[in-house]
């Protein structure tokens, strides 16, 4: 079997607006120049009974033999990637010879470490494994050993969900009895809104534990736009109400300051989704700077590149809780590893139901734990019914 074309194909399609939307944002780096930090609120974009549109980009690797490999949605930057600088060099290749190919590419580019290139690299790797399955009948995590895990267990991301006290305690409250064990939230200020900003995030905390009682776990996100004195600060005064972690409160790279936050805060820190390949996670472990390593397999390096990244944190006791860009990657390598390597995916509530629009069925937790799809390969299937149009992406 041979890799015959390297496909990208954007569709489109119309769907009834979402009756959930976002009503919040949170905190931004941004955020620091006053023209970017824009309102804190969002008025609903769309009406209960209007169309949205939608189109998505999936990368699809044909073979000489018919089999097939999907993965997606892709975003624009590495799409380009795909198509310019790797497709013509994978033509030819042994499609099931994963492990060489991501070598490969690695290799012929000194650009490869990271950013788009990587981001690229992962979402072929995904392509190859989803075609491997199919190749051999078996869904991605027998594959990989499983299942050890089945079902997963999911946490409720709760981006984009208003912070208003009110509001914030209901939808609380609701996710708890859908059966959701842990929740993570997204604090909505940081340093250059001051004492005042600093207050409301605790009082979110402070909120958010009343709401939900002892028994389920919260975890709080920052999004890179914090800095050492102001997550130090703010991390000791939501310790009483015991979370699980605080998400990336510094970019990744500042590992000292990470570190220094970890250390004099109190509270576990969690970051990664923004590390690329194991050797980026091995100094994040090396520095003792993180408790919660989050690499996701859409961006760190592919499928292959996420289990070994998870070997390496099993050798320092520190779990791997995948970011959830998208959901099925790392859902099939939860299920292949034991839990305490791999103990949660991340469900993201409102982005998901955008990330498979175009997807058969939908895939989603149930009383906190979801199911990997038992199809060969991923499971990611295009419903033609939901495509208006497509188009080759060239």
């Amino acid at each position: 079997m041979k890799i015959s074309d390297v496909v990208l194909t954007e569709v489109t399609g119309e769907f009834p607006a979402d009756e959930l939307q976002a009503a919040e944002r949170g905190s931004r780096p941004l955020d620091v120049y006053p023209e970017f930090r824009g309102t804190r609120t969002f008025e609903p974009s769309h009406a209960p009974d209007e169309k949205v549109r939608q189109s998505d980009v999936y990368l699809e690797v044909h073979t000489d033999e018919g089999v097939t490999g999907l993965f997606g949605p892709v975003d624009g930057g590495h799409a380009i990637i795909l198509r310019r600088e790797i497709r013509d060099f994978l033509i030819g290749r042994d499609p099931l010879a994963i492990e060489k190919t991501w070598d490969l590419l690695l290799r012929r580019n000194r650009h490869a470490r990271s950013s788009y290139y990587m981001m690229a690299m992962s979402a072929l790797d995904c392509a190859l494994w989803d075609l491997k399955g199919k190749a051999l009948g078996q869904p991605v995590y027998r594959l990989l050993g499983g299942p050890v895990q089945e079902p997963v267990r999911a946490y409720a991301s709760m981006l984009g969900f208003s912070l208003e006290p009110e509001a914030l305690a209901e939808r609380a409250a609701e996710y708890k009895q859908l059966g959701y064990w842990a929740q993570k939230w997204f604090f909505r200020h940081g340093p250059p809104d001051g004492d005042e900003g600093a207050a409301e995030n605790v009082e979110v905390a402070r909120t958010l534990r009343q709401a939900v009682g002892d028994d389920i776990a919260l975890m709080f996100d920052a999004f890179n736009s914090w800095d050492v004195p102001y997550a130090i600060d703010v991390a000791r005064r939501i310790a009483p109400y015991r979370p699980g972690w605080l998400e990336e409160p510094v970019p990744v790279d500042r590992i000292e300051g990470l570190r220094r936050i970890r250390e004099r805060s109190g509270i576990p820190i969690a970051t990664g989704e923004h590390l690329y390949t194991r050797w980026q996670v091995k100094q994040i472990l090396d520095a003792g700077a993180a408790d919660v390593i989050q690499a996701d397999p859409d961006w760190c390096g592919g499928i292959s590149e996420l289990v070994k990244i998870a070997a390496l944190c099993s050798a320092y006791d520190v779990p791997v809780c995948p970011h959830g860009h998208s959901l099925h990657a790392a859902l099939h390598v939860a299920a292949a590893l034991p839990h305490s390597v791999l103990p949660q995916v991340e469900f993201l509530i409102l982005h998901q139901r955008h990330k498979q629009r175009f997807m058969k069925g939908f895939l989603e937790p149930e009383s906190g734990v979801i199911q990997p799809p038992e199809t060969p390969g991923l499971g990611i299937e295009i419903d033609p019914a939901k495509v208006q149009s497509r188009r080759a992406v060239e």
